[in-house]
């Protein structure tokens, strides 16, 4: 027996000694190691796993931001699962708040994850703030000795009044890893995130205290793990934005606080953990619904407006129906996807219409806006055009993080505005997704043209009769702004949501040329007939004249 596998099988056997001798009986408490908490389960048991355990910075109470919306406290066991299809993998987030890598074992919640890990799993910890607190106390009991050794230290716990044998951090982060890999999973250490706490100078942020980092990645040196540095690498990113960037991502009625992030600052930390498995190679590339960067970023690029002409009608004397969105409007065949608006002009005379498409691909409501493409379709529109409008995909970036590129709207309607700093280090005032819209709108009936906002294409995993409607929130404010300024509203989202759930999921899976967001040939042709649904049913029908008599 080799070194590495006698350590394995101490390791296994330290894991075994660690399991409590009967069962615990739960009571009704505040105390999260003793409560009994309803967890997430695998959504679809034949596919693999990707399960999350830790503490409050992975899984924040109830999931659900305390009801406070992107403002509430949020782990970034949720953002992260959009970065992956889920028709190919379960992410199932069973942290709990307030466990230390001990507690977590000793409460009975390692027991209950581990039925669902099975052969071809991953398993991501994320343990150490936490385990700073007293050993042995009549409040939490939860912290564990210092360092990776063998040390352990026998109590009578203050708390459960029950005799425990307290162990090293790095010794339980061991026991994980060993069962992990009793199970078949492959499992990955995360050092603890980082806390908001600033040098004297305001420019370098403290590093984690205790060594529990260290320690984290002494331990996966030792198993040959793959191991995710979340100090670090978050206390680089916060160095890189600046303090005041910084206190966005953390929850603004909460000054003082340092640890629990909003929803903001948990998706800054799922980008870094999905930067550490695509670094370490930890989960096979068709688990996630895009390609990614190395730091966690899409990989796809923004097309460069200066690269991509402004279309022109194609016989200035004609009516035009114009269309202004992002790449689900117009992907000019990049990896084999098209937009709608690349295949709506076969429905119509183009004898007596032109057809006009200026959309973009990588483009928000605000970039469009801002990036002056929007100047540039404006001095062409002229009375007795159409305007076609359809954001959203994209405008849901958050402001302020990198990551976005400058693309999110602020949510909603209304007058607020939020600053964003460019790369080049200006500001901008960000205005919200329905000021842009009333923008293109009162912009386009002062030139005499008629405008139409569309709700956004539905995902490809957000259209079957049991899940919630996609783009909801979208679609709500789209034709509020709509009514409120003289456009009409199609709801393209659920025109083409109902229409998937009549061909089915076979067919609908055909139409896609990626994961869940744009379209093949076949799939932007099905769309573009929803869009001529949705054009003829509009008061009026201002365009069913210019259709061609019989539709492909």
């Amino acid at each position: 027996m080799n070194a590495l596998t006698t350590r394995r099988a101490a390791a296994l056997l330290l894991a075994l000694s660690l399991l409590p001798a009967h069962a615990q009986e739960f009571t009704a408490t505040t105390d999260p190691a003793r409560a009994q908490i309803t967890l997430p389960e695998p959504a679809k048991p034949d596919l693999p796993s990707l399960i999350l355990i830790g503490d409050s910075t992975v899984r924040n109470g109830r999931d659900d931001g305390q009801g406070k919306g992107a403002e509430g406290q949020w782990g970034w066991g949720n953002p992260i699962a959009a970065y992956f299809d889920l028709n190919k993998i379960n992410v199932v987030n069973r942290a709990v708040g307030g466990l230390s890598s001990r507690t977590y074992r000793s409460s009975g919640h390692w027991d209950r994850t581990k039925p669902f890990i099975k052969k071809g799993d991953w398993v991501v910890m994320q343990f150490g703030h936490n385990d700073t607190s007293p050993v042995n106390d009549n409040s939490r009991a939860r912290g564990v000795l210092r360092g990776t050794g063998p040390e352990k230290e026998d109590i009578n716990n203050l708390l459960t009044g029950k005799p425990e044998t307290v162990y090293t951090y790095g010794a339980y982060l061991r026991g994980y890893i060993a069962e992990i890999r009793a199970a078949g999973a492959t499992p990955v250490v995360c050092s603890p995130v980082i806390r908001k706490r600033w040098e004297a100078d305001g420019v370098k942020v403290t590093r984690a205290g205790g060594n529990f980092a260290a320690w984290a990645a002494e331990v996966a040196k030792q198993e040959n793990v793959a191991f995710i540095d979340l100090n670090e690498w978050g206390a680089l990113r916060y160095e890189a934005l600046g303090k005041e960037a910084v206190e966005k991502f953390f929850p603004a009625d909460m000054p003082q606080e340092t640890v629990h992030t909003n929803w903001l600052g948990a998706a800054i930390n799922a980008q870094l953990v999905i930067a550490g498995l695509i670094q370490n190679k930890v989960l096979p590339d068709a688990v996630y619904t895009r390609r990614f960067a190395s730091d966690g970023s899409d990989e796809r690029p923004v097309v460069d407006a200066r690269k991509v002409k402004v279309e022109a009608p194609r016989d200035p004397k004609l009516p035009s129906l114009v269309l202004i969105g992002d790449s689900t409007v117009r992907s000019g065949g990049q990896n084999g996807a098209y937009g709608w608006g690349e295949r709506l002009a076969a429905f119509f005379d183009t004898q007596r219409i032109n057809i006009v498409n200026n959309a973009i691909g990588g483009r928000s409501s605000r970039t469009f806006f801002t990036e002056g493409r929007w100047a540039s379709v404006l001095e062409q529109l002229k009375p007795g055009d159409t305007l076609l409008i359809q954001f959203g995909h994209n405008d849901g970036a958050r402001i302020g993080d990198p990551a976005g590129k400058n693309r999110g709207s602020v949510p909603g309607v209304g007058p607020e505005a939020v600053e964003d700093t460019r790369p080049d280090g200006t500001k901008e005032m960000v205005q919200s997704f329905g000021w842009y819209l009333a923008r293109y709108i009162n912009d386009a009936k002062a030139k005499g043209a008629n405008a139409v906002v569309l709700s956004p294409i539905p995902h490809k995993d957000r259209w079957k009769p049991e899940q919630p409607r996609d783009f909801e929130n979208y679609a709500a404010w789209g034709e509020q702004v709509a009514r409120a300024n003289g456009a009409q509203f199609i709801d393209l989202t659920m025109l083409i949501t109902d229409a998937y759930r009549k061909v089915g999921a076979e067919r609908v899976e055909s139409f896609f040329s990626d994961a869940r967001t744009h379209t093949n040939d076949a799939g932007a042709v099905f769309n573009a007939t929803q869009v001529v649904e949705g054009l003829k049913r509009l008061p009026g029908q201002p365009l069913q004249g210019f259709l061609r008599p019989a539709a492909p």
